[in-house]
């Protein structure tokens, strides 16, 4: 029986959601793109929660969690695909600014210099909008794949 506020899975004949309180009444299914009925993952938290926590500090927080989760796809997908995402974008960041930076200090061309900034702020905040949906939605448990990383992410999480 699922929860029809938060979608959670509770044993058949409960009368309360055990995770977020609300009276059962009726089986409702979850929500299309909720996270699968694997509540909790194998850190003890449950799967939306470590799902966002894998987003926190980018790719240093999919890091630790590739390597602790042992048991969630859920949690595997979103600690993949923030490797990828926020990995991606800190290398683009860093590439592009500082070749930029170098040939606009050889060149002595301030219109390039002006260029790297730009370019770095702009990945700044494609970065800094990206990373807000992607902890919205693994907050909310949902799979929400970004383009190109999030089919690499699902097929990593479910080797």
């Amino acid at each position: 029986m699922f929860c029809s506020k938060c979608g959670a899975e509770n044993p058949e004949g409960s009368k309360f959601c055990s995770k977020c309180g609300t009276g059962l009444g009726v089986a409702v299914a979850p929500a299309e793109g909720a996270a699968k009925p694997e509540a909790e993952s194998s850190t003890g938290m449950s799967a939306n929660i470590a799902g966002l926590l894998c987003y926190l500090f980018t790719w240093i927080t999919g890091i630790i969690f590739v390597v602790i989760e042992k048991k969630s796809i859920f949690v595997k997908f979103h600690a993949w695909q923030s490797i990828m995402t926020f990995g991606v974008l800190t290398i683009a960041h860093l590439v592009l600014t500082t070749i930029l930076g170098v040939i606009a200090v050889a060149t002595l061309s301030p219109g390039l210099a002006i260029l790297a900034q730009v370019m770095g702020w702009l990945i700044g905040i494609a970065g800094l909008i990206l990373w807000i949906i992607l902890l919205i939605q693994a907050g909310t448990g949902k799979m929400w794949k970004v383009p190109g990383a999030g089919d690499w992410a699902e097929k990593m999480a479910n080797k």
